[in-house]
Formats: C-alpha cells, sequence, structure tokens
C-alpha cells in the first residue's frame, strides 16, 4: 500500500494527475563542461539581474513615482491626484517587476539545471530578503548619519 506522500502526490487516497514520479528510459546526457561553464555564468548573470531589480525596489522607483507625482500635482494643482498616480504607478510597477522577477527566477532554475547542479527551488525569497536588510541598514545610515542627528554632530 502507497501511502507515503511523496509517492501519492501528497494524498493518502490515490495520486493527482501529473503528480507521478518521473522516470527516464536513460540518464539524461549531460552537456559538455564547457556548456555547464557557460550555463553557470547565466546563472550568475540573471542572479546579478535579480538582485539589481530588487534594489530598485529600495529606492529609484518609489523615488521615481513621487517625483511624477510632483509634476502631477504643479501641473493640476491638486494633492489627491497626486497622491493617486504615485502610489498607483508605484503599487503597478512593483507588482509588474515582481512577476518579471519571477520568470527571471524560473529561468534561474532551468539554467542551474543545466548546469549540472540539483535545483530544485529559486532564489528569489532569499534575494528579496537580502536587499530588504540592505535597503533598511542604507535608509537607517541615511536617516541617522546624513539627514538626522549625526548631521549637526
Amino acid at each position: 500500500m502507497r501511502t507515503d506522500p511523496t509517492d501519492t502526490g501528497g494524498l493518502f487516497v490515490r495520486r493527482r494527475p501529473g503528480t507521478a514520479p518521473v522516470h527516464y528510459r536513460a540518464l539524461p546526457e549531460r552537456g559538455s563542461e564547457q556548456r555547464r561553464r557557460l550555463d553557470g555564468g547565466l546563472a550568475f548573470g540573471l542572479l546579478a539581474l535579480m538582485t539589481f531589480i530588487n534594489l530598485l525596489f529600495w529606492g529609484p522607483i518609489p523615488a521615481a513615482w513621487l517625483w511624477v507625482g510632483g509634476r502631477v500635482d504643479y501641473w493640476t494643482s491638486s494633492i489627491g491626484a497626486s497622491l493617486l498616480v504615485s502610489f498607483s504607478g508605484i503599487l503597478v510597477t512593483l507588482f509588474g517587476a515582481l512577476m518579471v522577477e519571477k520568470r527571471i527566477d524560473q529561468a534561474w532554475i532551468l539554467v542551474r539545471r543545466a548546469a549540472g547542479h540539483d535545483q530544485r527551488s529559486g532564489v528569489m525569497p532569499r534575494i528579496f530578503a537580502f536587499t530588504a536588510v540592505v535597503g533598511g541598514l542604507l535608509f537607517a545610515l541615511w536617516f541617522v548619519v546624513i539627514n538626522g542627528p549625526g548631521q549637526n554632530l
């Protein structure tokens, strides 16, 4: 009787369609050493791109939309319109960037597998956490040292 959740797709009754373990007729052919090195370099480039996109979340994207909101306030003399444009623009841009980053993360998994690594999960949550810590520390440095009480010392 097969009751192991890894054998039954998480169910104890029967397997869900499409969740059977993958069985190959033969082991997949591995690429050459040069090809795996190239795939490893491509994976590193995708990792750097995801890090760059995440760093944009913590400063340039909100600052750009707040500037656009300031322009809207200048043109319309309406704070409400300015806030609406700024915050909706920030939300749309951030969610759009997260969608793009999720696709890059899936590509990173595939490229890592092609490079010969047993990659089963993405790195996007770890990069997001890392950039959140870096962004928070840089903001704290700016707030306390550059713009805050450190300025008077």
